[in-house]
């Protein structure tokens, strides 16, 4: 892998062409071909308005970059994905409360009887070009956290265990952190275990906010799928999608809020669901119903369950099956 690395070649992109397809004039410089680290594009990806930003950070170096916002919403995806388009090698690790900073940069192993230093994600990044990307970012402890700071200002990592050695940052060198949170802990309680941070590491990022994708975009993405649901019934879980979110976001403010919401994962996963357990309904089992249990229901508490049912009716009225239709 470190071969592979070393080879990359940086090449200045039209923005524009890379991005829409559209030639803009603005350059942006990324790698000449993927490598094994480099992530693969989706093709049927539907990239945030946020990509904006994020497309402007990557163009010039500058701070690191700090993307929150709610679970599910695409945060890590929009930065692989626009990472993809670029060639960028990506070097991820998800955050927890037992991640140490030496995970971060690599560790002493023994291979054939000797002992050889294996970089860890930081240290490639950092070393032969890359992004380095740290999700889940506010569940670790700040004082891990702080050894980041010398980094985050441009400064060389240095490697005591492997013989006092300097990394400088490579210019292509990118970091990125993703988070539910903006770093100031969570009030509503839902995003437990996250971890308010030292202000002066916060200082450090350039921070980029992230919500759900709007109606049109998500009723683009379920036609490409789950097509084979009728166009209403994907227009109506668009729109059930948004009155949970809008029930958990607004409710929660003043803590009378839902306990789960409707990420964009959660909407893919109860489109599919509804088409896998459409032969239910030869049953008298209504599949929108049956699938969304599976997709989110089953996680929240009793209450909550029994009003997503009631909005279930209100909402798919057409869709309900009468016990022994088709027998």
């Amino acid at each position: 892998m470190n071969t592979e690395l070393s080879t990359l070649n940086v090449i200045d992109m039209d923005a524009g062409l890379v991005f829409s397809g559209r030639a803009s004039g603005r350059k942006i410089k990324g790698f000449e071909f993927p490598c094994r680290n480099t992530p693969e594009i989706n093709p049927d990806y539907m990239f945030h308005d946020t990509m904006r930003e994020v497309v402007v950070w990557f163009m010039e170096p500058s701070d690191a970059l700090y993307v929150f916002g709610p679970c599910g919403s695409g945060k890590t995806s929009l930065i692989r994905q626009t990472a993809a388009r670029l060639n960028y090698p990506v070097f991820d690790v998800t955050g927890h409360g037992r991640l140490e900073f030496n995970d971060l940069v690599g560790h002493l192993s023994l291979q054939d009887g000797m002992m050889v230093y294996q970089y860890g994600p930081l240290s490639l990044a950092m070393r032969y070009g890359g992004l380095f990307l740290l999700n889940e970012i506010d569940l670790l402890d700040p004082a891990t956290l702080s050894g980041l700071n010398g980094i985050l200002d441009g400064a060389p990592l240095c490697i005591p265990e492997n013989g006092g050695e300097i990394i400088e940052p490579h210019p292509m060198f990118r970091l990125a952190a993703t988070a539910n949170t903006n770093g100031a802990s969570d009030e509503s309680g839902l995003y437990q275990g996250t971890v308010r941070q030292n202000l002066a590491f916060m200082d450090r990022f350039w921070l980029c906010e992230i919500g759900y994708p709007d109606k049109n975009a998500e009723k683009g993405l379920l036609a490409r799928a789950a097509g084979n649901l009728p166009e209403s019934i994907r227009n109506s879980m668009v729109d059930f999608a948004g009155e949970v979110r809008r029930m958990f976001t607004d409710g929660n403010q003043f803590g009378k809020g839902i306990e789960v919401t409707f990420s964009t994962r959660t909407l893919l996963r109860w489109a599919d669901l509804t088409v896998r357990f459409q032969p239910l309904a030869y049953q008298g089992i209504q599949p929108v119903a049956y699938a969304l249990d599976r997709a989110l229901g089953f996680r929240a508490g009793y209450e909550t369950r029994a009003m997503l049912h009631e909005l279930v009716q209100r909402m798919f009225p057409h869709t309900m099956a009468e016990p022994g239709d088709g027998d």
